[in-house]
């Protein structure tokens, strides 16, 4: 089953379910788990095996109604095959889902493939109702400067479609995606990708279950999505890697580990403290059952045969306490190391680079020369050039002037963006014999190629896997062991983050945050920007590009405090403006006198005038309080505009009433 068909029935336009899926339950049906009948979606005892792997077995859960959960696990524990099970995309060996009655439901696949040569309105817009047909008509009209305009505005009218209309712009704006006719298949890989989540909230649906959202988009999308989701009455069951959405939008972590799911009900960061405390509960409960079964073995090699029933409840007991005492539990960790190759005074040399494509300028007049220890990230917009330059400053792409020059010491690792371009018929042990047999370490040691592959994370069993059949994440673990075995000096990393699970990002953080070389990193990742680079580079865009001593977090709070002064100064030119108009009302003269209703008036504004304006005092200087957060930020200003606008209209009225008063 595509992923159109199963949205189709998610969404409630096709009334065929897979066979697994079971009738949604009525309003009075008991909820399979005891809880409240506003379940919106139930797994019941769910498993799957791909090949020989058990990827889970007996998984079960609910989510309620306004609920927000996150999923995590390793690469290569049946995250996305679980959400693809529930979506419709892919069948459970074991289990039922259940869907409440009535809830439409819009899922999001992490990897995207449009070939549809549609236009993009099309795309987001295909269903038959009549809204969805007259806004498709009104835009292509548009577009085309049709003499049917008239008629199309005409019909949006009719149906009311002008607020759907308008919100559809607004999503599309939103993940910069702004040509409503261009084709679906023109668009690239990220671009579709954002197609792809601009439709499924487009939708309004009462469910939303998302498989890696961030991807592709760059810092700002991410936050404006984060206060999409966050709205009271989304439900939600998402698949990320992205920690600062986990924790700003999450009310509940669900962990597979092991093949068993663990719930946490709260955001991240409480996730990340109650699992440090129930890892230290169970490593001292293994601790401890250990003691006991070497205890019990001694017991039972001292017993004799002949056992009574007393003996044998006792040994029955010890295995099945050995049982426990041998579980294993997903705690390993990818361990990274290179020898770190002596890296001369000269790296990398940019001399005003320029570069172009049409009247799009990518940088203009760039000079820097990188030496070894730096660290920068590299931040802006998408599609404003980042991988671009990064392929200039290393010559695989020429620049229209200028020059760059990189050191003879210089033994460059470079982490693309694309990923690994896997053969079908190799395996994953064969990708890294391709490149050495032996690969050399710190101190003059050598391991081989499966003993690398193992520090990152491949069993013996994995490494004869064919290399196509690799999860996302364990693909880019791969393409990060085959970049790092060649103990670069100079580490370029192109959205590194993706796909890659959460442990996997914490051990390469820790790596990264100790390593020198010079490193130049690409990332949407806040967290992981936050952790490893002090300075950035930050695309303005039209060519420019700025240097910024600190981390992301750090030049967000910079743009708000200047976006606030900003703010502030138009403020003070509109209150400034405004005392200039009324000064020169209070020199011409009022020979008219007040009416009855006009007193009423005058007497009423004496009051409001005031209390309006100490309101403003006390608005603007809440702006300066720390802490605030964005969304307040935003509220803030918006209220403040509009006392302002209004205090404006009341000011003029009292001036006019208190001339005219004065001139009786």
């Amino acid at each position: 089953m595509g992923v159109e068909r199963a949205n189709a029935y998610l969404l409630g336009t096709s009334p065929y379910p897979p066979a697994y899926i079971r009738a949604p339950f009525q309003k009075t049906d008991p909820d399979p788990f005891g809880h409240s009948t506003m379940n919106y979606l139930s797994v019941e005892r769910v498993g799957k095996r791909f090949g020989p792997r058990q990827l889970f077995e007996d998984i079960s859960f609910g989510l309620e109604r306004g609920q927000k959960m996150g999923l995590l696990a390793r690469n290569g524990a049946g995250k996305s095959t679980l959400l693809k099970c529930i979506a419709g995309l892919d069948k459970p060996d074991t289990g039922i889902i259940t869907f409440r009655k009535d809830i439409r439901v819009a899922y999001l696949q992490q990897d995207v493939h449009m070939s549809s040569a549609a236009s993009l309105v099309d795309e987001v817009l295909d269903n038959n109702d009549p809204v969805s047909i007259a806004i498709r008509a009104y835009e292509h009209a548009l577009a085309k400067h049709s003499d049917d305009l008239q008629q199309a505005i005409d019909r949006m009218e009719e149906v009311h479609a002008w607020d759907h209309e308008a919100r559809i712009k607004g999503i599309l704006h939103l993940f910069g995606l702004e040509d409503l006719e261009q084709p679906v298949n023109t668009l690239s890989g990220g671009q579709q990708k954002r197609l792809a989540l601009a439709k499924t909230l487009v939708t309004k649906p009462d469910l939303v279950i998302l498989d890696e959202p961030t991807n592709h988009l760059d810092m700002d999308m991410i936050e404006m999505l984060e206060d999409e989701l966050s709205a009271p009455g989304m439900t939600l069951l998402l698949v990320t890697h992205d920690r600062y959405f986990l924790d700003r939008v999450c009310d509940e972590i669900v962990e597979l580990e092991s093949g068993e799911l663990h719930r946490f009900k709260g955001n991240y960061s409480y996730y990340v403290e109650k699992r440090a405390a129930l890892d230290e509960v169970r490593d001292a409960t293994q601790d401890k059952l250990r003691s006991l079964v070497r205890h019990e073995l001694e017991w039972i090699r001292k017993m004799p045969r002949a056992r009574g029933t007393k003996s044998k409840s006792r040994v029955d007991a010890f295995y099945d306490m050995k049982e426990e005492a041998s579980k294993k539990f997903d705690k390993e960790d990818v361990s990274l190391e290179i020898i770190g190759n002596r890296l001369g005074g000269k790296v990398i040399e940019a001399r005003n680079l320029t570069k172009s494509y049409g009247e799009k300028k990518i940088v203009s007049k760039f000079n820097y020369s990188f030496k070894a220890g730096d660290r920068f990230g590299i931040v802006g917009s998408n599609g404003i050039g980042k991988s671009t330059f990064v392929d200039l400053l290393i010559g695989r792409v020429q620049p229209d002037a200028g020059s760059t020059s990189m050191g003879d010491t210089v033994v460059l690792g470079y982490f693309d963006q694309k990923g690994l371009q896997l053969k079908e018929d190799r395996r994953v042990l064969d990708v890294v014999r391709d490149i050495a047999e032996i690969i050399p370490m710190s101190k003059g040691r050598k391991i081989t190629a499966g003993q690398l592959l193992e520090r990152f994370l491949f069993s013996k069993e994995q490494q004869q896997h064919w290399a196509s059949t690799l999860s996302g994440g364990e693909r880019r673990r791969l393409h990060l062991c085959t970049v790092l075995m060649k103990n670069p000096n100079v580490l370029i990393l192109d959205e590194p983050t993706n796909d890659l699970d959460i442990p996997t990002l914490n051990a390469l953080e820790d790596f990264l945050a100790e390593l020198n070389v010079c490193l130049l990193v690409i990332s949407h990742d806040r967290f992981f920007m936050d952790k490893i680079c002090g300075r950035l580079l930050v695309f303005e865009g039209n060519g420019h590009i700025k240097e910024f001593v600190g981390n992301y977090t750090e030049l967000r709070e910079r743009k708000r405090v200047e976006k606030l002064r900003l703010s502030q100064a138009n403020a003070q030119a509109r209150s400034a403006a405004v005392e200039a108009a009324q000064q020169e009302k209070v020199e011409k003269p009022r020979t008219k006198k007040l009416t009855y209703a006009e007193r009423l008036e005058l007497e009423k504004l004496d009051t409001e005038v005031p209390e309006m304006e100490e309101r403003k005092e006390k608005l603007t200087a809440s702006f300066a309080e720390a802490g605030i957060g964005h969304e307040e930020l935003l509220k803030r200003g918006a209220e403040l505009e509009a006392l302002i606008k209004e205090l404006e209209s009341k000011s003029e009225r009292w001036l006019a009433l208190t001339e005219k008063a004065e001139g009786e």
